[in-house]
């Protein structure tokens, strides 16, 4: 897919606005990245989750596409602020980009959105990543947030979808096995998987609406 600077198409303001703030003592798109938001005790989880919500709340369409046309930072930003905000008008975008996998890091909050969109949609644009990317046993990708949102809503709608890639000897295990130091690594069990995603949504949840 083309990727523009956001300044091309006149909205050169977008990545200070809602990319590199910092709303701690580092950028949102790095406190996004890493995770720490989720961990308890965290001093700047107050203001870091307020501002986040204010952001995904008042951000237009036209701010998120440019956002979610240039590299990963700002790829990822958008991604959480569709998620947060719950944009599924995004979802045919965010299955495509999701697919693609041109940058790195931006997949899992792709995969963020979708399992908060919660619907049997969103499973179907998982399920085909997976399809696509678990056969790949050489591409350590976004398999992993993938199928953990992929779980998350297999558990909300009561399907199976995941079932036929974490059944023994399916291709979950081929791809996790494929590297010899994962192979009985506990943050690569379906189940952590699967926890890893709920933390992240039941988060957001705590500051949105569920």
């Amino acid at each position: 897919m083309p990727f523009q600077h956001p300044e091309e198409i006149g909205y050169g303001y977008v990545i200070e606005r809602y990319v590199t703030r910092k709303d701690s003592d580092h950028p949102r798109y790095r406190e996004l990245k890493s995770g720490r938001a989720l961990r308890p005790g965290w001093p700047h989880a107050e203001r870091f989750a307020r501002r986040l919500i204010d952001d995904a709340a008042t951000i237009n369409d036209a701010e998120l596409e440019a956002l979610l046309g240039y590299e990963w930072r700002s790829r990822l930003t958008a991604a959480w602020l569709i998620g947060v905000g719950r944009r599924a008008t995004f979802r045919e975008r965010i299955g495509d980009l999701l697919l693609a996998s041109e940058f790195c890091f931006s997949g899992s909050a792709y995969c963020f959105a979708l399992a908060r969109f919660g619907t049997h949609a969103d499973a179907e644009i998982l399920t085909a990543y997976l399809d696509h990317y678990l056969p790949r046993t050489d591409l350590r990708y976004d398999q992993p947030a993938a199928l953990g949102a992929l779980l998350r809503l297999d558990a909300l709608l009561g399907t199976h979808h995941a079932d036929r890639f974490t059944q023994p000897d399916g291709l979950w295990n081929h791809w996790v096995n494929a590297l010899a130091h994962l192979r009985d690594h506990p943050a690569y069990t379906p189940v952590e998987r699967h926890r890893w995603t709920d933390l992240h949504c039941d988060f957001a949840n705590g500051w949105t609406r569920p």
